[in-house]
């Protein structure tokens, strides 16, 4: 009984990172397009052409690393394991790049939906982005996009 107790309480393994850091963006970027509860076509380009420019990929490439990031996401039982591994890969100008492609997925259908603005005010702090370079990240979407 009492080595029953013991290894209830015993510190388990060490969670991996077993994740690597453009699946982890990828999954980034599909929980951001998933979150209002509409994936369309739309929101998978614009995930593809994200990663095609954040990580310099052909088409092909970039469309392979979203389904990459679709399965990781569907899989993770949270969203921490991505933003730890995305945090300790990126240096800051990367992670405020990976929040204007966070906006950018949002914003993509021109309507910001509660669950997206929530997710992504919970998202910059995970990524060590202030919500001044946050905020001027959106702005800058909101310009390009009209």
């Amino acid at each position: 009984m009492i080595d029953v107790l013991k290894a209830l309480f015993a510190p388990g393994p060490a969670p991996r990172d077993d994740v690597a850091p453009d699946v982890a963006v990828a999954a980034l970027l599909v929980e951001a397009a998933r979150v209002d509860g509409v994936y369309d076509p739309a929101e998978r380009r614009a995930v593809e052409a994200l990663l095609a420019s954040l990580f310099d990929l052909s088409p092909a490439e970039a469309q392979a690393l979203r389904a990459r990031g679709e399965a990781a996401q569907s899989e993770a039982p949270d969203i921490v394991r991505f933003t730890r591994v995305v945090k300790g890969a990126m240096d800051e100008d990367q992670r405020i790049a990976l929040m204007e492609a966070l906006w950018h997925v949002v914003l993509v259908d021109h309507d910001r939906d509660p669950h997206e603005n929530a997710l992504l005010r919970h998202l910059a702090p995970l990524l060590a982005v202030s919500d001044h370079d946050s905020a001027n990240a959106r702005q800058r979407v909101q310009a390009r996009l009209g």
